[in-house]
């Protein structure tokens, strides 16, 4: 009943995010795929993670923190479930602190993991409660 409603959820309330998902996923469609907890977990071969309302992308399981980030990425989805349309400023908060290489620099030079940022410490924090399974915090 849980996976029914919280699909449901990403096709209405989040329906920009999994749509914009599903065009990754319909990309990536030659990589490996699986469900997690609902998601669709397509493993891509990029060392970070990204979440879009029902479409998880994670690394490849041989990579040592594969796991934590799918974690991370499925606490993502659950701020999809919360949020919305909404999560797209989520989103765009996160595609900024990880990429932008001002953010990179501080990072480094303060030595701040990545879950710094208000938005990734919510998506770790709430893919644990979730699951019960320990998410990245570096």
């Amino acid at each position: 009943m849980r996976k029914t409603l919280f699909v449901i959820l990403q096709c209405t309330w989040g329906l920009l995010q999994t749509l914009i998902g599903l065009g990754f996923f319909i990309a990536l469609r030659k990589c490996p795929h699986r469900t997690y907890r609902g998601c669709i977990d397509t493993q891509w071969n990029h060392h970070g993670g990204l979440s879009l309302g029902l479409f998880l992308f994670t690394p490849p399981d041989s990579q040592s923190n594969a796991e934590l980030i799918r974690v991370h990425e499925y606490g993502h989805a659950v701020q999809s479930v919360v949020l919305g349309p909404l999560m797209l400023l989520v989103g765009i908060i996160s595609i900024l602190w990880g990429n932008l290489p001002c953010f990179a620099r501080l990072r480094k030079t303060r030595h701040l993991p990545y879950t710094a940022c208000f938005v990734e410490a919510w998506a770790s924090k709430w893919g644990e409660q979730v699951t019960g399974e320990k998410a990245i915090w570096e």
